[in-house]
């Protein structure tokens, strides 16, 4: 989904097993339908990548005419993946990340603003998609003081990713919990808000959640072309309001400036301006 960029997403189907950098992937055959839309390649597309095929490319282009915003929504998404990270490394003293939801390699992921503010960071990557898991060992370059890892794991399986990140992580320090562009693939039906109590749940007291979601109360031409676009193939994409997003963090206490669009969430001084509309949510939040 990147380019040298990426919005990261997982694909919403289970699966699990563990990738390291010094291990070869499972071979699962790498089974996956081409002409069908997938939501981690639309991305790559709309971020000027090559690891997308036509029946990705398709829908990227039918979204783009809905909302014609979209390619500087998911650049935006990405900025606010580096000033969170960096704030976490550099501000609040983190030094461990579990990202769930990787999605394809790029330039500044999320271990190397992790490892630039502090080396030794350890890093702990999880998808599913078969595309990202052939890209994994590019992924896995880390610092010679640190540690990375991939985990081939479903969200919602947090069991399987909880006990696969200790292998690398230690459970008992905090963690920062990167849910970036993840929560909206998972159906009310499905309880998005349970599967993060359980992932937090696993971590100690001092750890972080960070969360970007794609808002359904911001711009209606984003939000119904977010809509549709689980209507032409691809897993669908459920857009929520500022109310149900601010859900998730229950019981944490948000980073100021809480939960906003992701533009408005700290900027850099030399950034885009925060002006323009820009339908998504993103917040920090520390365990107490």
């Amino acid at each position: 989904m990147r380019s040298t960029e990426s919005w990261p997403l997982v694909s919403c189907r289970p699966e699990g097993s563990q990738v390291t950098d010094k291990a070869e992937p499972r071979d699962r055959g790498f089974l996956f339908d081409t002409s069908v839309p997938h939501v981690a390649r639309v991305y790559d597309y709309w971020l000027g990548g090559r690891n997308n095929f036509a029946a990705d490319r398709a829908a990227a282009e039918r979204v783009i005419a809905m909302y014609p915003g979209v390619r500087a929504g998911v650049r935006a998404q990405r900025a606010f993946l580096g000033r969170v990270v960096h704030y976490l490394a550099a501000e609040a003293g983190i030094r461990q990340f579990l990202d769930i939801g990787t999605g394809l390699p790029a330039g500044d992921n999320t271990h190397e603003v992790a490892q630039r503010a502090a080396p030794e960071s350890r890093i702990v990557y999880v998808d599913n998609d078969p595309i990202v898991l052939l890209h994994a060992r590019s992924l896995l370059k880390s610092s010679r003081e640190g540690a990375t890892a991939f985990v081939d794991a479903d969200l919602r399986d947090t069991g399987t990713i909880m006990a696969e990140a200790a292998r690398t992580l230690d459970l008992g320090k905090p963690v920062a919990v990167l849910l970036l562009g993840i929560l909206h693939c998972i159906p009310d039906a499905e309880n998005p808000a349970a599967i993060v109590r359980g992932l937090l749940a696993a971590v100690p007291a001092g750890s972080y959640l960070a969360l970007t979601h794609i808002a359904s109360d911001v711009a209606e031409d984003a939000t119904r072309s977010m809509r549709e676009f689980g209507n032409w193939g691809a897993p669908p994409v459920t857009p929520r309001t500022h109310a149900q997003v601010s859900h998730f963090f229950e019981g944490l206490d948000l980073v100021p400036p809480g939960l906003v669009q992701t533009i408005r969430w700290r900027p850099a001084a030399d950034g885009p301006g925060t002006d323009r509309v820009e339908p998504n949510y993103g917040g920090v939040a520390r365990k107490p």
